[in-house]
């Protein structure tokens, strides 16, 4: 052998060692993650992405508010307590520009990124960038019963109003029985009551700010919208509805407790999973109710995997956002729970699949996301973005002290009137203090 030989073969000996030691690593990756069914199911299938990578995964699980909160916190002050987070649509642009995230724009091209829904892909973006990669996206939409609706005598339309809502929910209510017509979000919280009660408000012609952006809890508008919303719940809604977020309604119409529920779309699969929900067989879809107006009460959203920077692991955090927001994913959920119960509203091929266009309320899902208008998200101007919040980066901090105000009026601590004064207020300083 002569001496450029041996010096190959050495060469080569330690490329391939150092392939395979480099094939070896593994790492192990911290998630943050909301307590919601879809969240659940991908924890129960990670083995599969461990078995693909290598690396494996720690779930830190919270209930959404508690989320919010340590996300934000650990992002901020550059805590490292987590190697992906779960964020929405508020947080991504912003935590984006602040230079907090990661971007995403060397995903592989089997991920193939061109696929996501334009209304998700724009909505997590910055500067034409993304920055998190939707695991699910949703709107909302009202999901109700169809055997209570036949017995009260009426028919639910495609879109209804208001005003149909309240006279159906009413006609719906069987105390004696536990039904109650309608389960409402009132849970305090910006993205819990905060988000139903705003959205809500978008079709009664109410808004935030107006365009010098001046807060506007001191119209009829809001005042019209909240009033509706006590009359309706106290008529029709259950008890203790104020501490009712997401999770409490889905449990309460699975137990045959509500006659409708206008929430997010992605909870139709658990209602009308046989394994979870007592009606499962009896539960019809129609768009989020207007008043006429020309906008309708639903939201946009997407709960989103992100990178924070500065993380050591970013490229094994990469590969589990190509693995839990792919193609694959869903294929695997499909495999094996069936094709109403994989992730919605993420990618434009779901949609033109057939074997999900037969899933009884895909159609009403992507046609809620879809009618949602970030950009023009009420009757009258605004200068935000957000159906159900202003993508500034002080909203959340102010809608969180305002739905703590309106879910005081829910449990009957202090009147609407009170409520919106005090809303109009604390909201006039902060944004005074901010500098707007």
């Amino acid at each position: 052998m002569t001496p450029y030989e041996k010096f190959s073969s050495t060469a080569l000996g330690l490329i391939a060692a150092l392939s395979m030691t480099s094939a070896a690593v593994s790492d192990e990756l911290t998630i943050a993650t909301v307590n919601n069914g879809d969240m659940i199911r991908m924890q129960g299938l990670t083995d599969d992405f461990t078995e693909k990578t290598g690396h494996t995964v720690e779930w830190v699980t919270l209930e959404e508010n508690v989320l919010r909160q340590r996300v934000t916190t650990d992002i901020s002050t550059k805590g490292g307590a987590f190697d992906l987070m779960t964020i929405g649509m508020y947080e991504a642009p912003i935590w984006a520009k602040n230079g907090w995230l990661v971007p995403l724009d060397d995903l592989s091209d089997e991920y193939n990124a061109d696929d996501l829904l334009p209304a998700m892909a724009n909505g997590l973006s910055y500067d034409g960038t993304l920055y998190a990669a939707p695991f699910y996206g949703e709107s909302s939409m009202i999901m109700y019963r169809t055997d209570l609706m036949e017995k009260a005598g009426l028919t639910m339309p495609k879109a209804p109003t208001w005003d149909f809502i309240k006279e159906a929910a009413v006609a719906m209510t069987d105390r004696d029985n536990e039904i109650n017509g309608i389960c409402l979000r009132g849970k305090a919280g910006w993205g819990e009551g905060g988000a139903f009660i705003t959205a809500m408000s978008n079709s009664f012609g109410a808004r935030w700010f107006d365009e010098n952006w001046k807060p506007q809890f001191d119209t009829p508008q809001w005042a019209n919208t909240l009033n509706f919303y006590v009359d309706l719940m106290t008529q029709a809604g259950p008890p203790g509805y104020a501490t009712n977020g997401f999770n409490e309604n889905l449990s309460l119409f699975q137990q045959g407790k509500c006659g409708m529920w206008i929430d997010a779309t992605v909870a139709a699969s658990f209602v009308t999973n046989p394994n979870d929900s007592t009606v499962a067989d009896k539960v019809g879809f129609a768009l989020a109710p207007d008043t006429g107006l020309g906008k309708r009460s639903n939201w946009l959203w997407a709960w989103a995997l992100a990178i924070p920077a500065g993380t050591e692991k970013e490229a094994a955090a990469k590969q589990f956002i190509e693995w839990a927001t792919g193609t694959g994913y869903i294929e695997l959920v499909a495999e094996k729970e069936g094709w109403a119960n994989v992730p919605p509203g993420a990618r434009t091929s779901l949609y033109e699949n057939p074997n999900y266009q037969s899933v009884p309320f895909a159609e009403m899902t992507l046609e809620s996301i879809l009618s949602a208008d970030p950009n023009n998200p009420t009757v009258d101007p605004v200068p935000y973005v957000g159906v159900q919040f202003a993508a500034i980066p002080e909203f959340a901090g102010i809608a969180t002290e305002v739905s703590q105000e309106f879910s005081a009026v829910y449990a009957g601590q202090q009147t609407v009137e009170e409520a919106l004064a005090k809303a109009q207020a604390l909201t006039t300083d902060a944004m005074e203090a901010a500098g707007y």
